[in-house]
């Protein structure tokens, strides 16, 4: 009873204007400079003096020497319930500061009775009180926060690693009202069973038990130099225990702006780190050899690969970057963001603009001759599977003859290397857009051959993690709405990369190809889209609404394969391939159709392009791409009714 009274008065306190709470601060620091007075009086002169002359004019002095430095050092303005380490240091700065006054004025003013070492005795004992006073104020008002049931439910906390980064979170999160530490994990078996700020260290091997026993609502994983894969096992772990555990992380210690470790530095768990593999880091060599000191020409700059391409290249200093895109707005917010980047990083080169479109071939013969580009990035495509099919005339004019037309201009000005950036949807294509990227792929492998100025390569990969055609911006929007999830077949798989990691993967893969080949970005695992969509629902703390759980939050409904999709993509058409000096970088061995024999095929299709003849246009396509087959794209569901599908979660994708 008593305790919830306390609890009440701190908390109405707390609620006070903010005025009105510094002036009680104020008072209680000023009663403490009192009692302060007496203290060191007593240690000075070895007997009590409450209401003396001296103990009087030594208390007045010591109150405005007080007021003064409060002022000067804005002592009041940090909050007292978060005080902590940074409060004591300024306390001590503080009282530092009275110190040198009141040895100024004492030592100046010799006033009888009143011994000078007062002026360092009285600041000590002054700091030592306050500090334990703020501390002390601190805990009251954080347990009354924590205990009041009228203001919010404390979360309980568990902090997944017991090194120096957990414990100081330890330290941020104890100065929230509405959360709790309840202990810490680590795989340290030296650590199992010892404190750490006050809570005790388990082993990581108790996981579950702890999530159960310990009632946890959210874990902090505080490992910022754990591996990715190291950090995806611990989460599918939680998952798999309690999939409404919230889950957020620390920044990865490159990351990490600082030693010093905060609650503002915690984030949500990316999808990304559930699908995405152990980074390797970038070879230096590789990643400068086309680009340091080059005029580097990235066409598609404003999509979701071409504008990490950019990112990437112009960190690495290259003499020009010429940024072509037919979006205005694209071109204009990759600009911007480059041009902070380079202020930001002390970068050089220049950036130039093009807005232009490559499919129109007067344009780009204009752009090449004008920049007069040594290597060449083209991402310009369109990639939209369904948006293509429905529009295959403005999509294999976009792709190929876009393609064929930098290519050619790209060998009239001097183009020493052209990286053709292409899909896995290129692979025994089911639809307009794959057919259409295959045949890029044919172009680029017959150039290499007629001709020896221009070095050419194809680097083939698959779908980007938080690209515009990616699956994931979709689902993360339908989730924020409540759901529910669509996935076209509970059984429909895909490979899937950073962004970060894809584009520094092409920037390498165009250093160390050999002219006319397609190279294979090593894409890990396949994973069922239905996998992704339930991973997505829980970590943002839902539960999926299935068979199993009708009452979940979200459900996962099938609405059938769109026009011209597969069910599980491929990455090579021939069933060959090679390694290279870079793990994640494979050679394919593809067949190739000779310039002799693809130019008149091309001449042909442009002409049914231009007739807009939608008809001739797909069976010269089928012609030039033997393995097309748009009749054998796998059978869509009779009815886009969105049905409840009990969906597991498996590791690896069915066969």
């Amino acid at each position: 009873m008593v305790k919830s009274r306390v609890n009440g008065l701190i908390l109405t306190l707390v609620a006070l204007p903010q005025s009105l709470r510094h002036a009680i601060i104020a008072g209680v620091d000023l009663s403490t400079c009192l009692v302060s007075v007496w203290l060191a009086y007593w240690l000075r002169m070895g007997e009590w003096q409450f209401l003396s002359t001296p103990v009087l004019i030594f208390a007045a002095i010591a109150f405005a020497s007080w007021i003064a430095v409060a002022i000067l050092t804005r002592t009041y303005r940090s909050l007292v319930r978060f005080s902590g380490s940074d409060t004591i240091i300024a306390l001590m700065r503080s009282c530092a500061i009275m110190c040198a006054l009141l040895a100024a004025f004492l030592f100046a003013a010799r006033i009888p009775d009143i011994p000078r070492t007062l002026s360092v005795i009285h600041p000590i004992v002054f700091f030592l009180i306050l500090s334990v006073v703020r501390v002390l104020l601190a805990r009251l008002i954080t347990r009354a926060f924590h205990s009041f049931p009228g203001i919010r439910a404390c979360k309980r906390i568990l902090v997944y690693g017991a090194g120096r980064a957990g414990n100081q979170l330890a330290l941020a999160v104890g100065n929230e009202p509405c959360m709790k530490i309840v202990g810490f994990l680590d795989d340290e078996p030296t650590l199992g069973g010892r404190m750490l700020a006050g809570k005790p260290i388990w082993h990581v091997s108790k996981l579950e038990i702890i999530l159960v026993s310990e009632e946890i609502d959210e874990v902090f994983l505080a490992i910022p130099s754990a591996r990715r894969s190291v950090r995806r096992t611990i989460i599918e772990r939680i998952r798999k225990a309690n999939g409404s555990i919230r889950v957020r992380v620390l920044p990865t210690v490159s990351q990490l702006a600082s030693d010093r470790v905060t609650i503002n530095d915690l984030r949500e768990v990316q999808i990304e780190e559930l699908l995405g593999r152990d980074e390797v880091p970038p070879d230096d060599e590789l990643m400068s050899k086309n680009v340091l000191g080059r005029r580097v020409l990235v066409t598609g700059a404003g999509g979701s690969i071409g504008s990490e391409l950019c990112r990437q290249i112009v960190r690495q200093r290259p003499s020009a970057l010429i940024l072509v895109e037919q979006s205005e707005h694209a071109l204009y917010r990759i600009e911007l963001e480059l041009r902070d980047l380079q202020g930001r990083e002390i970068l050089d080169g220049k950036i130039q603009t093009a807005l232009i479109n490559v499919a129109a071939e007067n344009e780009c013969e204009r752009l090449f001759a004008r920049f007069r580009p040594e290597t060449v990035f083209h991402a310009a495509a369109y990639k939209h599977v369904p948006l293509v099919e429905a529009n295959p005339i403005a999509g294999i004019r976009n792709n190929a003859i876009g393609t064929l037309n930098a290519c050619v201009a790209a060998e009239r000005s001097g183009t020493r290397n052209f990286i053709l950036v292409s899909t896995d949807k290129a692979v025994r294509p089911t639809n307009v857009m794959g057919a259409s990227k295959r045949i890029c792929e044919m172009i680029i492998q017959a150039r290499a051959a007629a001709q020896t100025g221009t070095s050419y390569i194809a680097v083939r990969f698959g779908n980007v993690l938080g690209s515009s055609g990616s699956v994931v911006p979709r689902f993360k929007e339908q989730i924020a709405a409540g759901g529910p999830v669509t996935v076209t077949h509970p059984d429909a798989t895909r490979y899937f990369m950073t962004i970060s990691e894809a584009a520094q993967l092409v920037v390498q893969a165009g250093a160390l190809a050999e002219d006319g080949e397609v190279l294979l970005l090593d894409m890990g695992k396949p994973v069922r889209i239905a996998d992704l969509a339930r991973a997505m629902i829980e970590l943002s703390g839902l539960s999926v609404a299935d068979e199993e759980n009708p009452d979940g939050d979200i459900a996962i409904t099938q609405i059938g394969l769109r026009p011209g999709e597969k069910m599980i993509e491929e990455l090579l058409i021939d069933a060959a391939s090679e390694g290279t000096i870079h793990p994640r970088i494979i050679k394919g061995r593809e067949s190739m159709l000779p310039w002799s024999k693809l130019h008149p095929e091309l001449t042909k299709l442009k002409s049914a392009l231009a007739a807009c003849d939608t008809q001739r246009t797909l069976e010269l396509v089928k012609r030039l791409v033997p393995h097309y087959r748009p009749e054998q794209a796998e059978s869509r569901i009779d009815s886009p009714s969105e049905v409840k599908m009990p969906l597991r979660l498996v590791s690896t994708p069915p066969a």
